[in-house]
């Protein structure tokens, strides 16, 4: 049997403890060490999870001898530190998004990877999703040639109700919002699809207070020579809602509450591809696994630290506002 792999993890929020209950049904990753730097989190994780043994401080989980990989779970900002601090440790980093709040020292880090050869990934969800396989495909015929790609979110509130305990900064401007946590996802698929987009015309609209994060964003871009349409907003009765949809000339892909698939008929009907559900647990699953290959210095789908900044370039532009070319 092939050897267990022990990943230290560094926030223990929702996002640390989704990662914890996945990382139980694992073959070969096994939580090994965690951290966090509110003591009641790491004290509920500890009772959930008694197995686990504790750190003293992130940099005596990074330090720890038996680990193989690092995962981050905590706000953006220390991002970067904790990644450079792994890699002096020899460890890989799965790393989530939003990948930085400092371009500059991102651009540093992936310099660094890429003279140094270390192994860093981040956590786009989509990336290794039975959907962004059918796109792709699609991309490559299944569908003629693309024509346009409209993306839709909405929200009944933000940060959405299971997001409560994992911090203020969610709601703020400086790291948090949906454009940052969510709409990333989909400008991740659309990138990966088509290449690098360009911001036409954006119009984040921001409260008044000057410090809460967007409350919605209308935008159009072009990625690839494909026109591109976004209407995001925090509005509905729906906690969340999400779709993309790939036109092409013969057909249409359509990607909606994450890992639902469908594709248009000849005939203008749409015909669901596979359980949602199942299909959650297929992409899931093979996240892990490529993990696993990321560790071992494999081939793997997973984002690089690269690919997720060129992401951020357009969040970030798409969140500065732009308007439309006279």
């Amino acid at each position: 049997m092939p050897d267990l792999l022990n990943v230290g993890l560094i926030g223990l929020g929702v996002m640390g403890q989704r990662m914890l209950a996945r990382l139980a049904q694992h073959p070969r990753l096994r939580a090994a060490r965690v951290w966090d730097a509110d003591p009641a989190a790491l004290a509920r994780t500890l009772a959930a999870f008694p197995a686990l043994q504790p750190a003293d401080s992130a940099e005596a989980l990074i330090a720890s001898p038996d680990l193989h990989t690092l995962y981050i779970a905590t706000p953006p900002a220390p991002h970067m530190v904790l990644s450079n601090r792994a890699f002096d440790a020899g460890l890989a980093v799965f790393c989530e998004k939003p990948l930085t709040v400092d371009f500059d020292a991102a651009r540093r880090t992936i310099a660094r990877i890429a003279a140094e050869g270390h192994r860093a990934a981040v956590n786009f969800s989509l990336a290794s999703s039975p959907g962004l396989a059918a796109l792709q495909a699609a991309v490559q015929g299944g569908i003629g040639t693309p024509q346009a790609v409209q993306i839709a979110l909405a929200f009944a509130a933000w940060p959405r109700p299971w997001q409560a305990a994992a911090g203020a900064w969610l709601a703020e401007r400086a790291e948090g919002g949906f454009t940052r946590e969510v709409l990333s996802h989909f400008i991740f698929v659309l990138q990966r699809l088509l290449g690098p987009a360009q911001v036409l015309q954006s119009a984040p609209d921001y409260p008044a207070d000057g410090r809460s994060a967007e409350r919605a964003l209308t935008a159009t871009l072009q990625a690839g020579g494909v026109p591109v349409q976004v209407q995001a907003a925090v509005t509905g009765a729906v906690d969340d809602f999400n779709r993309f949809l790939l036109q092409g000339s013969t057909g249409a892909v359509e990607l909606r509450d994450w890992f639902g698939l469908q594709r248009r008929q000849a005939d203008g009907s749409w015909l669901g591809d596979g359980d949602p559900a199942a299909l959650r647990q297929r992409g899931q699953a093979d996240q892990l696994d490529q993990w696993v290959a990321l560790i071992e210095g494999r081939p793997h789908s997973l984002p690089g630290f690269a690919e997720a900044l060129a992401v951020q370039e357009t969040i970030e532009a798409l969140l500065a506002g732009q308007a439309p070319a006279a």
